[in-house]
């Protein structure tokens, strides 16, 4: 499903993004929103393969919520986890059916409690994790990872050079993608994934 942005609406989503990053930088991580190109090239690491639910974690605007969307997920089959009410507000009003969550990333347990031991084909996160310590880091993407099943695809959004959270081997292990320069700042995905126990 392609859903067409207006010029108003893209400077609209800017400003309500930029005004949010004022008030709490180190939980939005960037001045503006991840870009088309980078959302796009995001969507297109979730597995054809699988009809189990999409999560998303730290949404803020939605261009990556728009590029999942458009890469053909059914707006009932993702789950859209964010902090910020505003934001909440927004999603829910641009995009009908997705399922929005207001709560905390790093408290999966709490968070989606509704949703019992429900698995996910995959995770996108674009929190930025290299604003948070390196337990917190590390609990997230572990945590996470509970919510997929082996092999399934945890792909964190990333601005630095070496990834937010290093291997564990025999836990999980991860990998990058090359560099997307036209995204500000340049960004790149390091996609995790668990192990399967032996």
């Amino acid at each position: 499903m392609n859903q067409i942005i207006s010029f108003k609406d893209r400077f609209l989503n800017d400003f309500r993004f930029l005004r949010e990053w004022a008030r709490t930088p180190k939980s939005i991580g960037s001045i503006t929103p991840t870009s088309k190109i980078a959302a796009k090239s995001m969507a297109a690491l979730i597995p054809a393969n699988s009809t189990l639910p999409i999560l998303e974690l730290g949404s803020g605007t939605g261009p990556i919520t728009r590029a999942i969307q458009a890469s053909g997920v059914r707006p009932e089959r993702l789950v859209c986890v964010e902090y910020n009410p505003d934001f909440c507000r927004h999603l829910r009003h641009n995009f009908p059916g997705i399922n929005v969550v207001e709560g905390d990333a790093f408290a999966l347990e709490t968070t989606l409690a509704a949703y019992g031991d429900q698995k996910f084909a995959a995770i996108l996160s674009g929190l930025p994790l290299l604003n948070f310590n390196p337990q917190q880091r590390i609990s997230y993407i572990e945590n996470g990872l509970k919510w997929l099943n082996p092999g399934a695809p945890f792909i964190q959004l990333c601005y630095g050079p070496k990834p937010p959270v290093k291997a564990k081997p025999g836990v999980f292990y991860t990998e990058p993608t090359k560099w997307i320069l036209s995204n500000v700042p340049p960004a790149r995905f390091w996609v995790y994934r668990s192990v399967l126990a032996e």
